[in-house]
């Protein structure tokens, strides 16, 4: 239950945030945090990551379907007692769907999260997009975490095999 709260909250808080850009932004418009740094801009985006397949939004409505039917199957079945691995899960899980909700029902994504990284435009993004991203990275860390475990399990904490 506790991973379906973590998704619930990124989904409340990434749909607050992005009700907050429409209500108060113009599509276009930029507000400096930090300069040649961070800006808040209001962007929509009608495709995936750095606009690919932009308008395929019925491409869209199955993939996320599909992920979403399997994040809920793999926290239910792979997540019971490790917490790394479902905090990951609920992350992608509450950022696939707040995702998901713009698609559905404003046919686009609303992005504003606006980063300049060693004067590079990083692509515009979001609360949802950024769940998904720290989601993976957790998931990355436990599975290298399982993987050396397995490996001590197996070969002891001297290198020697065990059988």
């Amino acid at each position: 239950m506790f991973y379906y709260i973590i998704g619930l909250l990124v989904i409340l808080l990434d749909q607050l945030t992005k009700w907050m850009i429409v209500k108060n932004l113009e599509l276009g418009e930029s507000i400096r945090v930090f300069e040649d740094f961070l800006y808040i801009t209001s962007h929509r985006n009608r495709g995936a990551a750095w606009g690919i397949l932009q308008g395929q939004m019925w491409f869209f409505y199955i993939i996320t379907v599909i992920v979403i039917v399997g994040l809920v199957i793999y926290i239910q079945k792979a997540a019971k007692g490790k917490m790394l691995l479902g905090v990951s899960l609920g992350l992608m899980l509450g950022g696939a769907i707040g995702n998901f909700i713009d698609r559905l029902f404003r046919k686009e994504v609303v992005d504003f999260i606006n980063t300049y990284i060693f004067g590079y435009d990083f692509p515009i993004f979001n609360i949802a997009d950024s769940a998904l991203v720290i989601g993976v990275g957790l998931m990355m860390i436990d599975m290298i975490r399982e993987e050396r475990e397995a490996k001590r399990k197996a070969y002891g904490e001297n290198g020697t095999h065990h059988q």
